[in-house]
């Protein structure tokens, strides 16, 4: 007779757990359509600026590992997610050297620093590109045009300017569409937004693919939906307000969701799982900020684009939303208050 042996162990009951590799890979899969057709769009010279940003943020993570005498952590794909969303913010016409110094930026200043994975409050490649926005100013916000014949031929002259030499950039598409709008009154259809025929930062010209990333995330439990929801509701609800009052001054909310960096950043950006809450009520919270901030930059602020700044600033917030949103434990109730 076979006898068999009857293990009991108290919750929880964990039967098939991921890996932070698998998420992190994962992410990468998702990205990589983005990257694809921010290559089709603007060729080579998007191409050389992401893998450089990558390259950059790989390179000073394994550095700074064997400088402090640990095991390289490069395997984790943190260092390869950093870099490839850094590269989709910039510019196609960015100089390498600086896309570079970014990578570095983002993993030495916004991740190592606070102690690597998992301890980083703001999302590295947002703080990266933050500092190289404040000291390229004039580089960050000039704009290649996509679509070029030659655009798998010839690579800007910019984008191989010497280290600390001033670049010279030829091609230069003008505005953006928020930039456009904000500041001329000039109008872009929403077709041409979700689609990516405009220009812009390398990763804000595919809407639509950003959200295929998103979804496949969402349906294999590897992001939590609220964030994106949260951020874009509150975004189109604020922009959709503003536009009924005053649809001459205030442009669409679809022209809102689907401009600028707010796709890129919803989806992949504002949902870093370290630098975001951990409750449902403070996700919603964080996303709404989110949402909203993004809207009051792009109206009321000097800048045309807020998104950056926004997830940043929610960032800085996060832990003090998850102090005051706390779950319930399972089983208790709150205690009544004295009549």
């Amino acid at each position: 007779m076979l006898k068999k042996t009857l293990d009991i162990s108290t919750s929880p009951h964990i039967f098939k757990g991921r890996s932070t590799n698998q998420i992190m890979k994962n992410v990468v899969w998702a990205l990589l359509p983005v990257v694809f057709f921010s290559v089709y769009s603007f060729g080579i010279n998007a191409l050389l600026v992401i893998a450089t940003a990558t390259f950059a943020s790989v390179f000073t993570e394994h550095v700074l590992c064997k400088i402090s005498k640990k095991e390289t952590t490069v395997g984790d794909y943190s260092a390869v997610i950093t870099g490839i969303l850094l590269g989709l913010t910039l510019p196609p016409s960015f100089p390498l050297w600086m896309a570079f110094i970014g990578g570095v930026i983002g993993i030495a200043l916004g991740k190592y620093i606070f102690g690597g994975l998992g301890y980083n409050v703001f999302n590295p490649a947002l703080v990266a590109r933050a500092v190289l926005q404040a000291a390229f100013p004039v580089a960050i916000t000039t704009w290649h045009p996509a679509f070029l014949p030659d655009r798998f031929s010839s690579v800007a002259s910019s984008v191989l300017t010497l280290p600390f030499m001033e670049p010279k950039f030829d091609a230069i598409s003008g505005a953006t569409p928020l930039a456009a709008f904000k500041f001329d009154g000039i109008t872009t259809s929403t077709a041409e937004l979700a689609f990516g025929q405009i220009s812009g930062s390398a990763g804000e010209t595919s809407a639509v693919i950003i959200i295929l990333g998103g979804l496949y995330l969402i349906a294999r439990n590897m992001m939590n939906w609220r964030i994106p929801v949260a951020v874009l509701t509150s975004a189109f609800v604020l922009s959709g307000i503003l536009y009924l009052i005053n649809s001459e001054i205030y442009p669409s909310p679809w022209f809102m969701l689907f401009s600028g960096g707010l796709m890129l950043g919803a989806v992949f950006m504002a949902t870093d799982m370290v630098s975001s809450p951990i409750t449902p009520i403070g996700l919603w919270i964080y996303g709404g900020i989110i949402g909203i901030l993004t809207i009051v930059i792009r109206v009321w602020g000097g800048l045309s684009e807020g998104v950056m700044y926004s997830i940043l600033l929610a960032n800085a917030i996060s832990p003090h939303i998850d102090s005051v949103i706390k779950n319930r434990v399972y089983g208790t109730q709150q205690k009544m208050k004295a009549a």
